[in-house]
């Protein structure tokens, strides 16, 4: 794979930091640029390829021409990442709130990429069990029908902007995340092998060197990537 430009959307998160580290420390990627609401400051360390695109105004339009500006100047091709979503709180979210930031966010940064015309493939973080069908009555906590509709909906939307390849990340318990309590985590990872696979708690760090590896290997359709294809890549990649 020849040297190429990354563009990350939620890098501020736990996910996120996994995600630019990962990206940071591979040679492929000659520049790393992040999109965010504000300097991430001492969350990484100085990196020469580290390039931050600041939207304090996080509007959908606001968030599609910085993506395009981003690019402009581009000296190759690029790989869109995103891995922003709600993290806690959900539950006192409204729908339209939630889908404010998990769908419309998402679907302008995927825009923007396809606008800019240096990106065909774009790596994108949902959820274990994503329904565009689920319903939208209830709770918005993760794991139930709302949660699960407003991730199915920011898959759609995102696959609507018509790049040339998404690959969707579907993690269920993610272990390492600032919202997953270390006891939860330490349960769940004992009763792993129990539980049906795609319901497997997964490190941020896996997430990340999944994703990564996919830019890496060229991927050239879309896919849904669940706990047993994430940990195939890892060990392909390795």
């Amino acid at each position: 794979m020849p040297t190429t430009t990354a563009i990350v959307l939620g890098p501020s998160g736990s996910v996120g930091q996994a995600l630019l580290a990962e990206l940071l420390r591979t040679p492929q990627f000659s520049r790393v640029i992040v999109i965010a609401r504000r300097s991430l400051g001492a969350q990484v360390g100085a990196s020469a390829k580290l390039v931050e695109c600041l939207v304090p105004d996080m509007q959908p339009r606001a968030l599609q021409q910085a993506v395009v500006n981003a690019l402009i100047n581009a000296y190759s091709n690029a790989v869109g990442f995103s891995v922003l979503g709600v993290g806690a709180g959900t539950a006192k979210l409204s729908l339209a709130e939630h889908r404010a930031i998990d769908v419309d966010l998402n679907a302008a940064f995927a825009k923007g990429l396809k606008e800019s015309g240096r990106v065909r493939h774009l790596a994108f973080m949902s959820a274990v069990g994503a329904d565009a069908h689920a319903k939208t009555t209830g709770s918005g906590a993760a794991g139930m029908p709302r949660y699960a509709r407003v991730k199915g909906e920011a898959e759609q939307a995102v696959l609507n902007q018509g790049l040339a390849v998404v690959s969707i990340f579907r993690p269920s318990v993610i272990i390492g995340s600032a919202h997953t309590p270390g006891a939860l985590a330490a349960v769940l990872s004992l009763l792993a092998p129990l539980m049906p696979a795609k319901y497997r708690p997964i490190r941020t760090t896996e997430i990340a060197q999944a994703m990564v590896a996919t830019a890496r290997s060229a991927a050239d359709r879309n896919k849904v990537y669940s706990y047993t294809e994430m940990k195939t890549l890892i060990s392909q990649a390795a």
